[in-house]
């Protein structure tokens, strides 16, 4: 069991945490405007270079899976202190590799160490009132889904400018000067918990089986993010690709359009503490289905990309907030094992959309990539239709016993 040091977190604070969120998690990102100009520099295909997104969110699935769930036995700020060291060192070894397995090595460590935002999540659940806490983590989560796609945008203007390895020594940095401020200004909690490193990852599979609620968000993320990696993977193809033409810094702009699908995530945050999450999480879904179905369907062109952006950005985020919210209200001695949970499930996701959409814009173009997204997104709408007809079935069937 965690104790709260606080009942209510300062809105400093909270800032604070969220900007720590949106710098960790862009590490994840800044390859990808970048994998055109590192597969000249390796002389590889778009498909082995594309491994580069694919290996980082295996490695932060997995980090995630071994060191976040420490946050429920061990003080969080040790942790995070102690994986900011490890991923500036796994940058500088991105930024230095001459050969492309060590790039793909270096790669999976900055994912694996790159756990920081999903330490910060429950922190600030444990921490805030609980009536405000959708509000709160809606603004670490959108905060997030900021830095991911301004990394996108910082990368792709310093790699064109620079190169793509003065990126990640710039990443290097800037992680190094986080460690420095965070240091002085994380919070301490109390951890009580009497379990074991072993127990607590075992731990991990018994709370999935224990709660449908959990199951059903791991579902839905795997597919959603799935399909958002897929796109922001695939995009960089597309731009670069005679279609377009776009350099890397034009494709890392492309971030910026992201941004306004972001803010939404704040208000859902706040939507979540009033009306029903399983409602705005289809309402998310089926904006995700839209988005796909106007990149697939579309004469292709720069607006039909903008649009597709942000109603996916939206649609995404808006579900993980969503979920985030619903499983981080279970039970607050499982924070962190909950959320370890739902972020693995989601970067499994990212991973196979990484691999998937490479593959199939290799095979397929554009429109293949868009069809395995559509599918991908239609899977967690059946996913969450079939729960929530089975709930009023259900309901349906004890009110007619009753009257019986």
């Amino acid at each position: 069991m965690q104790q709260n040091s606080k009942s209510v977190i300062s809105q400093g604070l909270i800032f604070l945490l969220a900007l720590a969120a949106g710098i960790s998690v862009a590490n994840l990102y800044y390859n990808q405007p970048l994998l055109a100009d590192i597969a000249k520099t390796f002389h590889i295909s778009f498909q082995k270079v594309g491994l580069l997104s694919t290996y980082t969110q295996l490695g932060y699935a997995l980090g995630i899976f071994l060191f976040v769930p420490l946050g429920d036995i061990r003080e969080k700020r040790k942790i995070i202190l102690i994986l900011i060291s490890l991923v500036t060192a796994s940058l500088i070894g991105v930024a230095t590799s001459h050969n492309i397995t060590l790039l793909y090595v270096f790669s999976f460590t900055v994912g694996l160490t790159t756990g920081i935002p999903q330490l910060i999540v429950p922190l600030v659940a444990q921490l805030v009132a609980p009536e405000k806490r959708g509000k709160a983590i809606g603004t670490i989560a959108s905060t997030m889904l900021i830095g991911i796609l301004m990394a996108r945008t910082v990368s792709g203007s310093i790699g064109y400018m620079f190169g793509w390895r003065y990126m990640f020594a710039f990443a290097a940095s800037m992680m190094g000067i986080l460690g420095v401020v965070l240091y002085f200004k994380l919070p301490k909690t109390q951890t009580v918990e009497n379990l074991n490193y072993l127990k607590l990852l075992r731990s991990l599979f018994e709370i999935t089986k224990k709660y449908g609620a959990l199951r059903k968000a791991a579902i839905t993320g795997t597919m959603m993010f799935g399909a958002f990696s897929m796109f922001w993977t695939t995009l960089t193809f597309l731009l670069e690709s005679p279609a377009f033409g776009l350099n890397t810094n034009q494709i890392g702009l492309f971030g910026l359009v992201g941004v306004v699908g972001a803010m939404g995530a704040r208000m859902i945050g706040g939507l979540n503490d009033k009306l029903s999450s399983n409602k705005i999480i289809l309402s998310c879904i089926f904006i995700g289905i839209i988005s796909y179905s106007v990149l697939g369907l579309s004469p292709l062109n720069i607006w039909v990309v903008i649009i597709g952006i942000i109603t996916l950005d939206f649609g995404v985020q808006g579900t993980m907030v969503s979920n985030q919210t619903v499983i981080m209200g279970i039970s607050s001695n499982e924070g962190s094992r909950l959320n370890t949970v739902f972020i693995v499930a989601n970067f499994i996701g990212g991973a196979i959309g990484s691999a998937v959409g490479s593959l199939a814009w290799e095979l397929y173009g554009w429109s293949g990539v868009c069809s395995v997204g559509f599918s991908m997104i239609f899977v967690a709408l059946v996913i969450n239709m079939n729960l929530q007809n089975t709930k009023v079935a259900v309901r349906a069937q004890l009110l007619r016993i009753k009257n019986k």
